[in-house]
């Protein structure tokens, strides 16, 4: 069985953590009007939809004023 990489994959962990954390903030700061869609629904997306979950929410899930 062959060890694994924590070279490639330390960064990757610590890049979904920061985004999640990031997104959680933002998310909590943001104004209900300002959110497409209830904020109960982003925190489970954010949480655990991963790296993925955290750019939808900052892409998709905040209106532009």
């Amino acid at each position: 069985m062959s060890e694994l990489n924590w070279g490639l994959i330390a960064p990757i962990i610590i890049l979904q953590l920061l985004l999640a954390v990031i997104g959680l903030i933002s998310l909590a700061k943001a104004e209900v009007e300002s959110v497409r869609g209830p904020k109960w629904l982003w925190v489970i997306i954010i949480v655990f939809g991963s790296i993925i979950g955290s750019i939808c929410y900052f892409t998709i899930g905040r209106k532009a004023y």
